[in-house]
């Protein structure tokens, strides 16, 4: 894998990503609010929130790919206002839309992008990248006719080829089975431990938790980030499983309680949950001695966070 040293002539830094106070309005709506944050190299940093939260746009000004209305910092050691086609070389940025040419072959594809970045030797190079990604017995196949996962590996191999410091992945999984989901989070950890840097937004809570380091944007405000544990201990959910008969009556009627801020069914159980450990123990005190369900202490869930974060944020296109 290729590396760089950015216009300055230092090595490359250690804080990949250092941005403060960035804000991005489109149409009058902003959509990314005052967000600051560092991103360490190596880290696979992943995003998370609803549909619409400002998550693809907050990847894009990180990278410098998107100029934010205001807020500054830098970006592999480039500044991100004045230096975004420095930063453009050393990014890979996989799209949510399959964007190679379907009546192309892998082959054909991986040696098309090797010539835009002008490799020295374009088919050593998708060579090099098929066999890497296990595509041998599919090189000549057309990309159209790949289904959703060999799409992916094809995709992700291409942003790999010309050997990026960062790699910017828009939710990269979304449709694909659980196998090829497994095969790329693999792939994805083999190349953070050779040093690239990974961001990452998903909607998936055990993509996640494989991530080093994560980040909670809701409607443009960054709400949460840190390592999965940090961000689940800074939430403070008190939580309880409850299992038994009549848990969808239980959990409307948990949705009238004063302390309970949080009820959600997973499986045959209802998680539930307050930020007031006191207050949720009161509400709930009838229901756990006399009730016919089985109430049992339990440890908050990345998902009943997320569920928790989602029921406090205000949707700033509503």
């Amino acid at each position: 894998m290729t590396t760089s040293v950015p216009a300055h002539g230092a090595p490359e830094p250690a804080i990949v990503i250092d941005v403060e106070g960035l804000t991005k309005s489109f149409g009058g709506r902003t959509v990314v609010r005052n967000l600051s944050m560092q991103v360490h190299r190596g880290l696979i940093y992943g995003f998370l929130g609803p549909n619409g939260s400002g998550k693809t746009t907050t990847l894009r000004m990180l990278c410098g790919l998107l100029t934010p209305d205001s807020g500054h910092g830098t970006c592999l050691g480039y500044d991100i206002l004045t230096q975004s086609a420095e930063i453009k070389r050393h990014v890979g940025y996989m799209t949510q839309r399959f964007s190679l040419y379907a009546d192309l072959s892998i082959r054909e594809n991986l040696e098309f992008v090797a010539r835009v970045y002008n490799l020295d030797d374009p088919r050593a190079a998708a060579d090099g990248a098929i066999r890497r990604l296990g595509l041998e017995n599919r090189a000549g196949q057309l990309a159209g006719e790949l289904s959703g996962g060999w799409k992916q590996r094809l995709a992700l191999g291409a942003c790999i080829l010309p050997g990026p410091q960062l790699l910017l992945l828009d939710e990269p999984t979304a449709g694909v089975d659980p196998k090829a989901r497994r095969d790329f989070w693999d792939e994805i950890h083999a190349l953070a431990h050779q040093g690239m840097t990974v961001l990452v937004s998903t909607h998936y809570m055990d993509e996640a938790e494989r991530c080093h380091e994560i980040a909670y944007i809701a409607y443009g405000e960054l709400l949460a980030h840190g390592s999965v544990e940090e961000v689940i201990a800074d939430a403070h959910l008190a939580t309880y499983i409850v299992t038994g008969p009549d848990l969808a009556d239980l959990a409307e009627h948990l949705k009238t309680l004063e302390g309970v801020d949080m009820v959600a069914p997973f499986g045959t159980a209802l998680h539930v949950s307050g930020r007031d450990k006191t207050r949720l123990d009161a509400a709930t005190k009838d229901l756990r001695e006399h009730g016919p369900q089985v109430w049992s202490a339990g440890e908050a869930t990345l998902e009943d966070v997320f569920i928790d974060l989602m029921s406090r944020t205000k949707d700033n296109f509503a």
